[in-house]
């Protein structure tokens, strides 16, 4: 077969959703202003859809430090590879604010989490080492396993009894090998909101002498008490061993970084393919994120705002009866009984009719009977969006339970 043709006939996973209306369901545009309220398909939406957590996209003080910066230095500027011109007296002074905030020794700046992830976990195992992840842990730390070339072991989500099964096997192959053993996992858990169970894991550290890397994404800034991650938040920070977290959650903007003990970030520094051959993060970039730490470090408003938000939706959902999961964090996954088509037509409704915008989660990340609506809650929006939401998640329950979306086809979308 034609490789192209191939390519036609197998769209992916996701490739199958390419006949729904296009910029709809996949790819949609929101426009306007970073807020709450966004237009979307030529009408005003409330949108829950934003990965802003502190609010701080269009945050004034950010919006002028990104300006400033762009015109002082424009987007070119460093020209080349952080090792060979690409370094900076404010990378520098990033990563030292980072390392200071998180409590480890050393920070290292990533142009993007996902490469970083996919390329830490390159650099830091050879064919001797194990690694043992959580099954439910995101993409790019899948694809970092698929470039380790040793043996690596899956345990359920957050079920520390088979975690420990799967040391036992890891440490019996190690013995043998000289390798080592990382264990993968994440501090908040993108699509469940579930938190890793850090403080389990780290209580099998001295009995199987493991490695810990925390992928904390959606946990900076936004849990702790300082805002300083999942491991302020469950007091295991210091046994973090790789500290991890990106730019475009709380921070609302791009970029990565990684922290840890001095010897194992320089040695990163020296060995990370996905930063030794990319041009170095750019100065706008790196300026607008001290000026966000400093905001996260500041204002703690800005969290304590967020929460206010969160705890607001998930008990008014709760009282009304909705299924969340069981989340530990801002991220609010809303989960109802449905196929495919009912819970297309319901996201349609929502947004046709009730002004709502939120994220139709759907297999394989779910089951085939389950329909997530994911929503994800910023210290931008107010309690009367609250109210708003949860008015019209109880009214569209309603008619899902009274079969009004239970066809396959997707109902007519005016565009």
């Amino acid at each position: 077969m034609d490789l192209f043709e191939k390519l036609n006939v197998e769209q992916g996973a996701l490739g199958k959703f390419a006949d729904l209306p296009k910029d709809y369901f996949m790819f949609p545009k929101l426009e306007g202003e970073i807020a709450p309220r966004m237009k979307f398909n030529g009408k005003e939406v409330l949108t829950w859809s934003l990965n802003n957590y502190l609010g701080l996209a269009n945050h004034p003080e950010v919006r002028k430090a990104d300006a400033d910066a762009a015109a002082q230095w424009g987007l070119a500027y460093p020209m080349g590879a952080r090792m060979m011109s690409g370094n900076s007296v404010h990378h520098i002074d990033l990563e030292n604010q980072l390392a200071d905030f998180i409590k480890k020794e050393s920070v290292m700046l990533l142009n993007f989490g996902y490469q970083g992830v996919l390329s830490i976990i390159d650099a830091v195992v050879d064919r001797k080492d194990v690694i043992v992840y959580d099954a439910e842990s995101h993409a790019c730390i899948i694809d970092g396993l698929r470039l380790h070339i040793g043996k690596r072991f899956v345990y359920p989500h957050n079920n520390i009894e088979n975690l420990e099964t799967q040391l036992k096997r890891a440490k019996r192959i190690t013995d043998e090998t000289g390798g080592g053993i990382l264990v993968i996992t994440e501090g908040v858990f993108g699509m469940s909101g579930n938190q890793g169970n850090l403080k389990d894991v780290v209580a099998l550290k001295e009995k199987y002498g493991f490695r810990l890397f925390v992928d904390d994404a959606h946990g900076f800034g936004t849990m702790g008490k300082t805002g300083a991650g999942t491991g302020e938040e469950q007091g295991v920070q210091d046994q973090i061993d790789l500290y991890f977290s990106t730019f475009a959650k709380s921070m609302a903007s791009i970029g990565a970084f990684v922290g840890g003990d001095e010897k194992i970030i320089t040695y990163l520094r020296y060995t990370m393919r996905s930063q030794i051959y990319a041009k170095s993060l750019p100065m706008p970039l790196v300026i607008g994120a001290i000026k966000r730490l400093e905001l996260l470090r500041t204002k703690p408003e800005l969290k304590d705002n967020l929460w206010k938000v969160v705890n607001a939706l998930q008990s008014g959902l709760r009282e009304h009866g909705f299924d969340l999961g069981s989340t530990k964090s801002p991220v609010t996954p809303v989960l109802f009984h449905g196929g495919l088509g009912e819970g297309g037509n319901m996201t349609v409704d929502l947004r046709e009719n009730y002004n709502i915008f939120c994220s139709m989660v759907v297999y394989p990340v779910v089951p085939k009977d389950i329909i997530m609506l994911r929503l994800i809650p910023t210290a931008a929006h107010t309690l009367e969006d609250v109210k708003e939401t949860i008015d019209a998640f109880a009214s569209v329950k309603s008619k899902l339970d009274d079969g009004v979306y239970r066809r396959e086809e997707i109902m007519a979308i005016n565009k």
